[in-house]
């Protein structure tokens, strides 16, 4: 028997306090079960390489809960350790065993599948235990079976003991405040979400089930599988297998496999997003050789494609040592290019082969083509030939079909062509009229991104304009060579405009502008110019300023070839001059949702009053 101390010195310290940043309690079974599929693993190799023939097939991992005693025991029967080994990856925490064993081995990490730093995977269990037994038997057959036990100190006990099997077993005794891991559901939870694809078997029982085993993980997942072996059924199968509370199936799926200049497997899903950008709950997943490292992928994953789901798996994305903090280099910044350009690739694919079926999904993918669009110049790039609209007659255009179509009759007086378009239907529809009235094509763009986009279109295409369809009147918005004389005089005019200046409805201080317009226009209309309007939308200092003092941003455009604009003007009683301004300013602001208040009661209430006499 020997009484010794860990080996600590300024080299390896430094792991031992890492050791906290750890920022659950519960990965220690991920490292536990990690460091037993890397000893079955590192058996597999071993005998393939060396020509062992006496190496059974039924390779696994037991987790074993035992209520009673407290204890939850990770079995496997791998390669195991000998003496001089357990001094070395144990007793010196943290030294690189899985470094060392692919140098000997001559084989590369991601052939091997080793899964990182045994030791200091080891000593994560000391974060739930008060006391760690470790037994061990080396596959050489000469070497002696070990025991290895320590409660939390430098302290350890190590000594010889009767021979067992292959393969290593270690027992936690649970320390007070983490009973909750003796809980059958809830460790099942934990090999679920950090253990479901590892690559080797893992057999989870309790004593109280009267130790049957269950086989919890599929060690055969579909990333690893190669694209032309797998139908519909089985991504979609998957789908549901990594997020079970998912009952819709996605819209359509990138397969990811690449091998130089980096490894990288995975599959990601587009669901279904409409309109909406959740926070996700159910986010990708980043594993590497089948081991659940994390669901932040930020500076991995581009921010727009954040709202897809699935799983990347990577031994090329570096992390530090609690495994769920990523470190960005030039690795890192390669694999986000390279997922970029296979989302934009499966996205022009299904818009070339059928058109008609991207149409279909475009209102629940649109919003991630436009966060894409915005946020990653790459993906601008090649987005821009399948980004589509569509119309108030619902017909679909790319941004070089819609241009070449209205590029003759819809142009502005700088000689612009006007992409005119509306965000909501209804409440533009008499502005939709009156460009529909005229042959123009008027968009639908209707996403709480349309505006940062549009901004990135102009810059883009110095040709074309996007003009919401109410941001003045359609004849100032597309230059005609038609003009319209004013029936008013100068005099006439300024008349007018201090009229209607001075009986404004109460609290509707609008700058007033006139124009010539049809007489068959309405006599008042209320807008917001393109550009206040964009300004408000785009950043949360412009929406406070337009809405903080929007008396000072709308205009009242008064058509002054109005017949009521005469009558006005001819009008001798003040209060019934007042009262026909107010009546269309009224009906005015009803039509722009702007009336509010004791105004519009005012309004109902004359209304009624008009009905009943």
């Amino acid at each position: 028997m020997e009484d010794n101390k860990i080996s600590v010195t300024s080299d390896n310290i430094f792991p031992i306090i890492k050791r906290f940043l750890y920022s659950d309690q519960e990965v220690f079974l991920r490292e536990l079960v990690s460091n037993a599929t890397d000893a079955i693993i590192k058996l597999k190799t071993i005998a393939k390489l060396e020509n062992l023939d006496d190496i059974v097939d039924d390779l696994k991992v037991n987790v074993l809960i035992d209520q009673e005693n407290k204890t939850i025991h990770v079995i496997d029967n791998g390669i195991g350790m000998t003496k001089e080994e357990v001094k070395k990856y144990i007793n010196q925490i943290a030294f690189s065993g899985a470094e060392e064993f692919i140098k000997k081995y001559n084989t590369s990490e991601k052939d091997s599948h080793i899964i990182g730093h045994f030791g200091l995977g080891f000593y994560s269990s000391f974060m739930v235990a008060n006391k760690v037994i470790l037994f061990t038997q080396s596959y050489q057959k000469e070497a002696s079976s070990i025991f290895w036990s320590c409660e939390g100190s430098p302290n350890f006990i190590m000594k010889e003991i009767e021979k067992r099997d292959r393969g290593t077993e270690i027992v936690l005794f649970l320390n007070e405040d983490s009973k909750e891991f003796l809980e059958y559901n809830r460790i099942l939870k934990l090999i679920q979400k950090y253990c479901k694809f590892m690559p080797v078997e893992i057999h989870l029982s309790s004593k109280e089930k009267n130790d049957k085993e269950t086989i919890v993980n599929n060690i055969h997942p579909a990333w690893n599988k190669n694209p032309l072996q797998l139908i519909d059924k089985n991504y979609l199968d998957f789908y549901h297998e990594l997020y079970p509370n998912q009952l819709e199936d996605p819209l359509f799926w990138v397969h990811l496999n690449i091998d130089h200049p980096f490894h990288l497997t995975g599959i990601l899903f587009f669901p279904k997003i409409e309109r909406r950008i959740d926070i996700q709950k159910d986010k990708i997943h980043l594993y590497q050789n089948q081991v659940y490292i994390t669901d932040n992928l930020e500076g991995i994953v581009p921010d727009f494609l954040s709202l897809l789901r699935g799983v990347i798996d990577s031994t090329d994305i570096p992390l530090n040592v609690s495994r769920s903090h990523l470190q960005s280099n030039t690795s890192v910044k390669n694999i986000s290019r390279y997922i970029t350009r296979k989302v934009s690739d499966k996205l022009n694919s299904l818009f070339l082969s059928n058109r008609e079926d991207f149409q279909k999904k475009w209102e629940d993918i649109k919003i991630i083509v436009e966060y894409g669009m915005i946020s990653t110049q790459n993906f601008f790039d090649k987005a821009i030939k399948f980004l589509i609209f569509y119309t108030i007659d619902n017909v679909y255009f790319t941004l070089k079909e819609f241009k070449e179509k209205i590029s003759q009759i819809q142009k502005n007086k700088e000689g612009k062509i006007v992409f005119l378009y509306s965000s909501d239907k209804e409440e533009q529809h008499s502005y939709i009229k009156e460009a529909k009235d005229r042959n123009y094509e008027v968009l639908i763009l209707d996403s709480p991104l349309s505006v940062h986009l549009i901004q990135k279109l102009e810059f883009y295409d110095k040709e074309i304009s996007f003009v919401r369809v109410d941001s003045d009147h359609i004849e100032k918005l597309i230059d005609k060579e038609k003009k319209y004389d004013s029936e008013l005089s100068e005099k006439e005019k300024q008349d007018l405009k201090n009229l209607i200046n001075t009986h404004l409805v109460d609290d509707y201080k609008f700058s007033i502008q006139l124009e010539n317009l049809s007489k068959k226009d309405y006599p008042f209309l209320i807008i917001v110019p393109e550009f206040l309007r964009r300004i408000k939308e785009m950043n949360s200092i412009g929406r406070d300023l337009v809405e903080r003092d929007q008396k000072k941003y709308y205009q009242l455009i008064v058509n002054t070839n109005h017949i009521l604009m005469k009558k006005i003007l001819q009008e001798t009683f003040e209060e019934k001059r007042k009262e026909m301004i107010q009546e269309a300013l009224n009906l005015t602001l009803l039509s722009k949702n702007l009336l509010h208040g004791k105004n519009l009661t005012d309004f109902i209430s004359k209304r009624l009053e008009d009905i009943v006499r």
